[in-house]
């Protein structure tokens, strides 16, 4: 399979670098970086081929584009002119495949990508929705380069996209604002920082990596930490009054509105 990278940003560098230690053909991957410099280290790092023009891209079966979302309008006018049949894979937050196939001359084999930061580490979750003309050879194609960085999960409707934005994609930030409240609570407790961080850090890492192993839903997993007329109850009492998932459910809705705003802006 021959890629094609738009762009050489950290997504396309975490999903390049997932694909390398897949085994993947380094020589078989072109990335587009106008910065002289970041080709360099491109090539360098990965050994794929990095160029600074769309003269590569008429032989390629999957064009990925991975550049701010406010750019994708102007480098799809500039790819329109290279596209057969190829499958373009866009990680471009927020700009919906309707509008990127309108930007392609109505090129239809479009997947639309809602990636998260933990793919850096090979740990991500991307959400993945497909224009009905995408075959499933393409869908193949794309869940392969995907799960490089972490699981995949496919939507059957991209109006979920801006659900999906919410959770996975703006998610790594909540968690790190409660594992910095946790850092908070414990040097207000008495801890020194390094103290507080370090068990905060690996609470949420234990209790993150024993739900997704146990066979146990979140909430029976929860309840058999919370020993009633115990000390977790009445933490969870206190997380109760301040009414923290209605709180967490007004945060996501937040962050899908504006999902859903910023798809509205982009695409026009």
């Amino acid at each position: 399979m021959k890629i094609n990278f738009i762009g050489g940003g950290n997504m396309a560098r975490a999903i390049i670098g997932g694909l390398k230690q897949n085994g993947a053909e380094m020589s078989a991957i072109t990335v587009l970086e106008l910065d002289a410099q970041k080709r360099i280290q491109l090539a360098q790092e990965f050994g794929v081929n990095a160029t600074d023009t769309y003269a590569e891209f008429g032989n390629t079966d999957v064009i990925v584009l991975a550049v701010k979302p406010q750019q994708l309008k102007q480098v799809c006018s500039d790819l329109s002119a290279s596209l057969k049949s190829q499958l373009i894979v866009s990680i471009a937050a927020g700009v919906r495949s309707k509008d990127i196939s309108r930007w392609l001359n109505n090129h239809a084999a479009i997947v639309r990508v809602m990636p998260n930061t933990p793919a850096q580490i090979r740990a991500g979750i991307s959400a993945l929705y497909a224009m009905p003309a995408v075959n499933q050879n393409q869908r193949e194609q794309a869940s392969t380069i995907l799960a490089a960085v972490g699981k995949t999960l496919w939507l059957d409707d991209e109006a979920k996209m801006d659900a999906v934005t919410a959770i996975s994609g703006s998610g790594p930030a909540y968690v790190f604002y409660f594992i910095e409240a946790l850092q908070d609570a414990g040097i207000a407790l008495g801890l020194d920082a390094e103290s507080a961080k370090l068990l905060a850090l690996q609470t949420f890492a234990g209790a993150s990596l024993l739900a997704t192993q146990s066979s146990e839903d979140i909430k029976t997993l929860r309840a058999q930490v919370t020993s009633k007329g115990g000390t977790t109850e009445q933490g969870i009492l206190s997380l109760e009054t301040a009414d923290i998932k209605g709180i967490v459910s007004k945060a996501a809705k937040a962050a899908a509105d504006k999902s859903m705003q910023l798809g509205n802006q982009l695409g026009s």
